[in-house]
């Protein structure tokens, strides 16, 4: 959420960022200018009865020690004590009102993200490695893994519905080798702590990050007493969390944790989106990098959470690309995001793998998460940062797609085979 002085200060920057955005800015925005008034006009009007409450309330004590009559005075300040109830209510609704309006305005995008409306206008910043050349024609992960035995979309569907997988023998140990070696790497290699969170939160931890209200189609929630629950959609939600409503020593920072979670997403809108397949799932697993940083810290810190997702990758042996996402193209909390896109052979496309961002104080004030500076009285708010390290899933399609060989057996990257104690699938029945 943006600071409500900000918005009010910089109200032309504000509607220029979301044209950049290609939102609109009285969809936005809605009444907020008038709203802000009158909001502003309400306390003034009760602060100053209550100045006026006070000084008769002076006025009738002397009143009653001259022995004289202070029936009026009397009268007067209860008359002054409604109308300050009233309007204290009506400042406190139009601050909800205000509330709402800030909490569904996306945050600034940090000066060096490109200016465009979609993924077309993102911008290659970098590339490693190179596409494997094959003497066959390579085919989809889908293809692959019913062909080996390893991938099952036919029961998944019979269990639970589209959008789900089962795994089976290799393909189950590949997904188990991967999630492991990518805790091992970033927690002996990176420095993170790990941490497992809880799969469900509660609307608060929703909010916190910004999934709610905006995004709630986008999530499974499951009723729960008098309160609702949410699966999360992503180990960022429960993480993040576990620092709301607290002020963290400025010694501690940047904190730097890592957590591997399944993901829950109802994929609102995305009907007939990768269909085939596990791209696009209902549940997937992913490792998730998760940082607490001091603003002035959080650019490097996000450069550097980026190059951790990229060595993942690099240890695999895969091809990949890093690209600047436009403004248009950004999540609404994000300030900076650079998206890891993997070459599948199989599908002859690079595909997204990793969304590393900054959102700078954005979720923290959302999540009432800050810090004390060194020195210093007064708290301020963190910077938060966060991405995949990797989806787990998509770079198990990843390694099947790349490592697929002429006979139909993939073979398993040099790095994992201690994970999983062979050197090759082939085709197996279960």
């Amino acid at each position: 959420m943006l600071d409500l002085n900000f918005v009010r200060e910089n109200l032309g920057r504000v509607e220029e960022m979301l044209r950049c955005r290609g939102a609109d800015p009285v969809a936005v925005l809605k009444d907020f200018s008038d709203v802000d008034t009158q909001r502003r006009q309400a306390i003034t009007e009760a602060e100053t009865m209550k100045a006026r409450r006070n000084q008769a309330t002076e006025e009738i004590a002397k009143l009653k020690r001259a022995g004289q009559d202070a029936t009026a005075g009397i009268a007067e300040t209860k008359d002054l004590r409604e109308q300050i109830q009233a309007r204290e209510k009506i400042a406190a609704d139009l601050d909800g009102r205000l509330q709402e309006i800030l909490s569904g305005i996306p945050n600034m995008p940090h000066e060096s993200v490109p200016t465009g409306h979609s993924a077309e206008e993102n911008v290659e910043v970098r590339r490693w490695g190179a596409p494997p050349q094959f003497d066959f024609t390579p085919k989809p992960h889908w293809d692959l893994g019913a062909e080996l035995g390893v991938l099952d979309l036919e029961r998944a569907v019979k269990l639970t519905g589209a959008r789900f997988a089962v795994y089976w023998g290799l393909g189950a140990k590949l997904e188990r080798a991967l999630a492991n070696f990518m805790l091992d790497l970033h927690t002996r290699e990176h420095g993170y702590t790990e941490v497992l969170p809880p799969y469900l939160v509660n609307s608060e931890s929703m909010y916190g990050t910004g999934q709610l209200p905006k995004f709630a189609a986008d999530s499974f929630r499951v009723p729960h007493g008098e309160k609702d629950l949410w699966l999360i959609p992503t180990a960022e939600v429960p993480v993040t969390n576990l620092y709301r409503d607290e002020v963290l020593d400025a010694a501690r920072l940047p904190v730097s944790l890592t957590a591997y979670t399944p993901c829950f997403r109802s994929e609102a809108g995305s009907y007939g989106k990768d269909v085939r397949g596990i791209i696009r799932q209902h549940q997937f697993q992913k490792v998730e990098l998760v940082k607490f940083s001091k603003p002035e810290d959080s650019y490097a810190e996000h450069e550097k959470l980026t190059r951790n997702a990229e060595t993942v990758l690099q240890k695999l042996g895969l091809h990949y690309r890093t690209m600047a996402l436009c403004t248009g193209d950004m999540s609404a909390s994000s300030a900076k995001t650079y998206d890891i896109e993997v070459w599948l052979p199989g599908q002859q496309l690079f595909r997204e793998i990793s969304s590393c961002s900054n959102f700078e104080s954005y979720q923290a004030r959302r999540a009432n998460i800050r810090y004390r500076p060194q020195g210093k009285n007064k708290t301020e708010y963190v910077h938060t940062l966060n991405g995949s390290a990797l989806a787990v899933g998509r770079t198990w399609v990843a390694i099947v797609e790349n490592y697929q060989q002429a006979d139909g057996s993939v073979v398993i990257p040099e790095v994992l085979r201690p994970y999983i104690g062979a050197d090759k699938i082939t085709p197996k029945r279960f």
